[in-house]
């Protein structure tokens, strides 16, 4: 599994595993692909040996040198490859572009998404608030997380996340 920038030609197979991934909760169109690639974000890719696309994953920047702020836009793996700690590589891409810019990284996450959860949390994240009926059409509710900037707290520790997510 390599990582690479998140282009165009992915966004078709993106917008699929979104459509698996995230049924009731308003799955991205390849429009809102195209327009968060556009915005100048961070985005990823995981690609496999043969070319296929894997998971892929997204970070925005706002703010201004000195006092960035970051945000997980994204993140969604295909079904076949979840458990293989390629939401924990995405995430760590993510992650190491923040603390490049020694920014807070905030999220949502549903309140039900519980391996999601464990996985931010095993990366430093806390809950820092419930954002009531934030996914729609669903309804159901997020977690607001966020995970303070580099220096601001101990990084955690790599080696026990990565064996707590391949077992």
């Amino acid at each position: 599994m390599t990582l690479e920038p998140l282009r165009r030609a992915h966004i078709p197979r993106c917008v699929e595993i979104e459509r698996i991934l995230f049924v009731g909760d308003g799955p991205w169109s390849a429009s809102a692909f195209r327009s968060e690639l556009d915005a100048g974000g961070h985005y990823v890719a995981a690609v496999t040996e043969d070319g296929a696309l894997a998971g892929y994953a997204g970070l925005a920047i706002a703010g201004r040198q000195g006092d960035w702020e970051t945000s997980v836009h994204t993140i969604g793996v295909d079904p076949e490859f979840q458990g293989r700690g390629v939401g924990t590589l995405l995430l760590r891409a993510l992650l190491a572009r923040a603390d490049e810019l020694r920014a807070p990284v905030f999220l949502e996450v549903r309140t039900d998404n519980e391996r999601a959860i464990r996985l931010y949390e095993r990366h430093g994240f806390d809950r820092v608030g419930v954002r009531r009926r934030y996914y729609r059409p669903s309804g159901a509710d997020a977690y607001t997380m966020c995970r303070p900037p580099l220096g601001g707290a101990e990084a955690p520790d790599a080696s026990r996340a990565e064996r707590e997510e391949a077992g």
